[in-house]
């Protein structure tokens, strides 16, 4: 596979990574959140774990993880590179019209809006819809059992944080957000 759709991978990781950092100044007050320690083992640690089952390959040896479910192929990579990229332009996006709402972990804020825009207007949480979309096309490009197993685990970690969230924001908003839950999916559009 070619260089360059491996360096197109990390830079949309970086850009990711680079565009939470600087958005993130400046946010509304928390209300209330989770505590630190199941913000780490809940949320923190399976993303860690996932990034890493997508590391280098030679980490895995020659297990089972390790084995391809497709070819290493120019086509495969790009294919792979251009779902990451649309989960970057979605989770920017989405990022972006939530401004001083957004958190990095599940909290109410002062003053907090539901947004119903872009996105939102079909999804509920399409931050996460972009970042698993980044995730697949990642694994897409690794082509190892190992891909398949990070993406399920981030599905499974903001699964559990989009309950969370999900359970306050009703709270907050009450029938309007129940009115919400009713017109959109939570994270895949039509289906889930």
């Amino acid at each position: 596979m070619s260089e360059i759709i491996k360096i197109g991978l990390s830079l949309i990781w970086i850009s990711l990574l680079l565009f939470w950092i600087l958005s993130g100044r400046n946010n509304k007050q928390s209300i209330h959140k989770e505590s630190f320690f199941k913000r780490l083992l809940l949320y923190w640690l399976p993303i860690l774990i996932a990034m890493l089952l997508l590391g280098p390959g030679e980490w895995f040896g020659h297990s089972l993880i390790r084995e391809n479910f497709v070819e290493h192929t120019n086509l495969v990579g790009g294919i792979g590179l251009l779902i990451s990229f649309m989960g970057l332009l979605i989770a920017c996006w989405s990022r972006y019209l939530l401004g001083k709402n957004w958190s990095l972990s599940v909290q109410k804020k002062e003053n907090h809006e539901l947004i119903r825009s872009g996105p939102y207007s079909i999804l509920r949480h399409p931050i996460y819809t972009g970042i698993l979309l980044i995730f697949i096309g990642n694994t897409i490009i690794v082509g190892d059992y190992r891909g398949i197993i990070a993406v399920l685990i981030v599905f499974i970690s903001f699964w559990f944080k989009l309950k969370k969230e999900e359970k306050w924001l009703i709270e907050i908003f009450g029938e309007d957000y129940h009115n919400y839950k009713k017109t959109t999916k939570a994270i895949l559009p039509y289906l889930l």
